[in-house]
């Protein structure tokens, strides 16, 4: 006896229709691709004001990133280059850090460090601090807002992502499907349109990625994916080679697919198909892992904690996904457009996508322990958040399954297939065996009832061709009704059915959540990287000092300018600061004294008295100013003039 079913029509439509809104939500709602490597500490530090012009700048990461001639800029406060473009790998053991060289005779003001870069595991990350050089001064450099991967070059590069997992699911699942579960599908049309589908998916996913990998981890412009040269460096990238292999392994993909689906199909012998069997699936096996390979030379699982151990179990997690998740998607259009689909081969299925659960959930678990390391980390991190998330669609994914091989067996039940025995014709005692009849999706002509055909026909001259044309389409609309009716009316193929199409649009979810997750950075590495930072004190660059001004008039001669005071990095614990005098017109102002306070009112602290030391003419400066806790501080200058002549003036600033 054999499982059928009517066309794939709405439900279709609607699976499709998920899984673009759905994908356009992750997308639309995630950052653009994660720092997987993160700044850990910059010499200067952000924000700092050095009395002599540093001979470099340095930068320091928390994993090994890829650098360029123009990964790190320095600008003078007009915006000119200031360094000399000379890279310096100053990486020692463990530490991950690159410098460039500042050109001789820097003057004074405010330089800008803007860097980019890409991490090791292919993610472009970039960010930009100041620091100065006798006293802060304006700039004029204008900092792109785009983060690095953003854009409509990072929503292209995500979608691509996005079908690239999708297309390799489907063209080694549905391979899989085929092979180990219902040979007799490699003849069925509707199925080798979606294997096909799911290689062309694939091949032009990744031929996209190659393209937009240019702009997508430099310029963000979308013109440049077809930059030659721009092309010629990624080819040479560690990204650029997996992709390129690839696509060399889809052309034996390709070879694959043609022999499973012509040859493989056409072999009547059982010997010789057993044999070519066999043949395709080692051949199918080596292609599959070398293509889910090349996610893991360049992505996760290629840095961070036991590489050797992660590709492999990285390359065994990306099978099991495609065999379970592949074979369901080939599996669903089985069941909607094919004629027919064996009990047995449910069956089969059913235990392959138990034995590929196993699989996902021992690599599962290792990868997580990897990439998460803490369970702080599971909670306190988008990669945990987003990771938990996926364990619970996989929890549901696994309880929906659980349901379909419920329905599998109840097909499979004596009592089930006694009651359809009055179904299937009386000489056909395999339950593998395949009615002849096709239906309208496998390219074949309606039947034709046997009342209908042993009507009278009317004589041949008599019978007006568009007369018999409108009684053959109403004579096949009547056959198509009967077959479906015939086939919506067994409950346990019904909800077969329905189980495995839910299945298919909890994967859709699945698939979408994966493929964010692999583009955010790993909770383990935010939270060394988030260590490193606070043992190394203020360097990386969201922080930035308490900068304010103050007017101030002693009434005595000489008794108007403006305080600048910097706080740095303006947060509680120990603070540098620096304060600069200045005549109405910006020039420096000469003071005998000036005293700093501080007062928390709203915790009765303060005030805190800060003595400042002259370092040269209207500059003077403290270091290890602490502020014991944050607030809304008060901030009392006290700027004395003459002998006589002085005056205090306040202002409250915020400090976390």
């Amino acid at each position: 006896m054999t499982t059928t079913a009517p066309r794939l029509g709405n439900a279709l439509a609607r699976l499709l229709i998920l899984a673009a809104a759905l994908l356009g939500t992750l997308l639309a709602g995630a950052a653009p691709a994660s720092a997987h490597a993160a700044l850990t500490g910059s010499n200067p530090k952000d924000g700092a004001v050095v009395a002599t012009a540093p001979k470099e700048v340095n930068l320091t990461f928390s994993e090994q990133v890829a650098m360029s001639p123009d990964s790190i800029r320095v600008l003078d406060p007009a915006g000119r280059r200031a360094d000399t473009g000379e890279m310096r790998d100053l990486c020692s053991g463990s530490v991950v850090r690159y410098g460039v060289e500042l050109r001789a005779g820097l003057p004074d003001g405010t330089y800008t460090v803007a860097w980019q870069t890409v991490s090791a595991d292919s993610h472009p990350i970039a960010g930009a601090f100041t620091f100065s050089i006798g006293a802060p001064s304006s700039t004029s450099v204008a900092l792109p807002d785009q983060a690095p991967g953003g854009g409509l070059v990072g929503t292209l590069y995500g979608i691509a992502r996005y079908l690239s997992y999708a297309g390799f699911a489907v063209l080694v699942g549905g391979g899989a499907f085929v092979l180990a579960c219902w040979p007799r599908g490699a003849s069925v049309r509707p199925v080798q349109q979606t294997v096909v589908r799911g290689w062309l998916t694939l091949t032009v996913a990744t031929l996209a990625m190659l393209l937009l990998r240019n702009p997508y981890t430099g310029s963000g412009e979308l013109s440049d994916a077809f930059d030659l040269a721009g092309l010629k460096t990624v080819l040479e990238t560690k990204t650029g080679a997996a992709l390129t292999s690839r696509l060399l392994l889809l052309g034996a993909a390709a070879l694959f697919v043609a022999v499973l689906f012509g040859a493989y199909a056409r072999r009547t012998d059982p010997k010789e198909k057993k044999d070519l069997a066999f043949g395709l699936g080692l051949g199918g096996t080596v292609v599959a892992a070398g293509i889910a390979g090349t996610w893991a030379l360049a992505e996760h699982a290629s840095t961070g904690l036991q590489p050797g151990v992660a590709m492999p179990v990285d390359i065994l997690h990306l099978l099991a996904v495609a065999a379970w998740l592949g074979g369901l998607t080939v599996l669903l259009v089985a069941l909607y457009r094919a004629p027919s689909v064996e009990r047995s081969a449910v069956e089969r299925f059913s235990k392959v996508a138990f034995g590929s659960v196993a699989v996902l959930a021992a690599t599962g678990l290792y990868q997580s322990w990897r990439q998460v390391g803490s369970w702080s980390a599971l909670t306190g991190t988008r990669y945990g958040q987003l990771l938990l998330v996926k364990i619970g669609l996989m929890a549901v994914l696994i309880g929906i399954a659980w349901v379909s091989r419920r329905w599998t067996q109840r097909l499979a039940d004596p009592a089930t297939r006694e009651a359809d025995a009055d179904e299937t014709d009386e000489g056909s005692d395999e339950t593998d065996e395949v009615p002849e009849a096709t239906d309208e999706s496998a390219g074949g002509e309606p039947e034709v009832s046997e009342a209908e055909a042993a009507e009278p026909a009317e004589p041949a001259e008599a019978i007006d061709p568009q007369r018999a044309a409108q009684l053959a389409r109403q004579r096949a609309a009547v056959a198509t009704a009967r077959r479906k009716r015939e086939r919506d009316a067994d409950p346990e193929r019904g909800g077969l059915r329905r189980s495995v199409l839910t299945e298919a649009a909890v994967a859709v979810v699945l698939l979408a959540v994966t493929t964010v997750l692999t583009s955010t950075e790993p909770g383990r590495t935010e939270e060394e990287a988030g260590r490193a930072t606070s043992a190394s004190g203020p360097a990386a660059v969201p922080d930035r000092p308490v900068d304010i001004r103050l007017p101030f008039d002693t009434g005595g001669v000489d008794g108007k300018g403006v305080v600048r005071l910097s706080l740095d990095p303006g947060r509680t614990g120990a603070n540098a600061l620096h304060i600069f005098v200045e005549r109405p017109n910006g020039k420096p102002l000469d003071v005998p004294e000036i005293k700093v306070a501080l007062t928390l009112e709203a915790k009765d602290v303060g005030p805190l008295p800060v003595a400042p030391d002259r370092i040269q003419t209207g500059h003077w400066s403290a270091s290890g100013v602490q502020i014991p806790m944050p607030g809304d501080w008060k901030l009392q200058v006290t700027v004395r003039t003459s002998e006589i002549d002085q005056t205090t003036i306040d202002k409250n600033v915020k400090i976390g």
